[in-house]
């Protein structure tokens, strides 16, 4: 009994010794925070990335630059940028371990920006490379930058401890598209064969400030087909897209009626939007239903929203703005850039089977021609917390 105890105890503290036998510290990686790929002359591309500096949490300023940068604590620097060229992104990484002292770690890595010529080009074999590395987190953010991606990069925001975080909050709020690397997979291997990302761009500074010193935003969207960009539309029409594919999420409208003598705002609680294909007598058609309920936040009109009449009105002005929006993004992705970033063909497929694979090969001029009728319920749960419009005395106000 001792002597199995014995080499029971043994047998313990070797595996217990070994058991960091493969462990890396913190100190030997560089944590990866945002990607940008640019192409480059001979179909080549430059692979930027966004390093964490641990550092700079104990303070030192930037030379040349004065006060916090980056969101870092005590004023230091909170990311460093590097790039290398290569033939693909593995290539490049390589290329760009070699000028990096610490391995190069992409598990916390939540942005990846593509430039708007490598977007051009085709995605593709770079979304090749997402789907492969296996530190690569499906869960990140994919965007199109106006021009070169790797100067979204060198930003130093003020608010954020880095530029990445700041595209990655937005995404979160919903102020445009949200797509992440598993989404962007799907819509490259959808039926429709069409593809939209999140544009992003620089704040111009203000007087004063530097030109690293402003933060990123999103503008609009741009739309593939197949993997290659063919144009961008609005943050409008955006809107409209948003819509389409039920990705509303805390948005607010804002109406301007020359009856009203004014416009009204309202905070989109709870939005729905459900389609439904239909083939009537060989015509494809597809139903759009959206239900949508808003608290009125804003009323700078003369009106009383108390009363049933005008609440209707208000109503109807809600309910139209939204159609405008879906309208507006029918006409110009639909009917111009022929692009089914909506996924209308998904819908059809699932539903008829059998006619789909009918045109799929078509679809490209099935799609233009698809009939789409607009269903809208918009409903004002509140109007606010205030009976009549503010600072206007209560006899001047209009009942009617």
């Amino acid at each position: 009994m001792k002597r199995v105890l014995l080499a029971s105890a043994v047998c313990l503290t070797v595996l217990l010794a070994c058991g960091c036998w493969d462990r890396t510290e913190v100190n030997d990686l560089a944590l990866v925070m945002a990607a940008a790929i640019d192409k480059k002359e001979g179909n080549r591309i430059e692979l930027s990335v966004e390093i964490f500096l641990p550092r700079s949490q104990r303070g030192g300023g930037i030379s040349g630059m004065g006060g916090e940068q980056g969101g870092a604590k005590g004023g230091g620097k909170a990311t460093l940028v590097r790039s290398a060229e290569g033939v693909n992104i593995a290539d490049a990484l390589a290329r760009l371990q070699e000028e990096v002292p610490r391995k190069i770690r992409w598990g916390h890595c939540k942005v990846y920006i593509f430039g708007e010529e490598t977007a051009k080009a085709g995605i593709f074999e770079k979304v090749d490379f997402f789907q492969r590395h296996p530190e690569v987190r499906t869960r990140a953010y994919v965007y199109v930058s106006k021009g070169n991606a790797s100067r979204i990069l060198e930003v130093l925001p003020p608010l954020e401890r880095d530029s990445g975080e700041v595209i990655r909050e937005l995404s979160k709020l919903h102020v445009g598209m949200g797509v992440t690397i598993l989404d962007l997979k799907q819509m490259l291997r959808g039926e429709g064969g069409a593809v939209a990302l999140p544009m992003v761009d620089i704040l111009s500074p203000r007087k004063g400030q530097h030109e690293l010193e402003t933060a990123p935003y999103l503008f609009g969207t741009a739309v593939f087909k197949k993997d290659k960009m063919i144009g961008r539309i609005t943050q409008n029409e955006t809107r409209g897209v948003m819509w389409l594919k039920n990705e509303i999420r805390n948005a607010t409208v804002t109406v301007k009626e020359e009856e009203f003598e004014g416009s009204v705002s309202f905070h989109q609680i709870r939005a729905t939007t459900k389609l439904t294909p239909k083939i009537e007598r060989g015509k494809w058609k597809m139903h759009v239903e959206v239900k949508a309920e808003g608290d009125m936040v804003q009323n700078g009109t003369v009106l009383n929203p108390v009363r049933p009449e005008i609440l209707g009105k208000m109503e109807k002005a809600f309910k139209d703005e939204i159609q405008n929006q879906l309208e507006t993004a029918l006409r110009t992705v639909q009917k111009k850039m022929k692009a089914d970033i909506f996924g209308f063909a998904e819908e059809f497929h699932r539903k008829y089977p059998k006619q789909w694979h009918q045109v799929k090969d078509q679809w490209d001029d099935v799609y233009p021609k698809v009939e789409v009728t607009i269903d809208i319920k918009a409903h004002i749960r509140s109007p606010g917390a205030a009976t009549h419009p503010a600072g206007i005395p209560e006899q001047e106000v209009k009942q009617e």
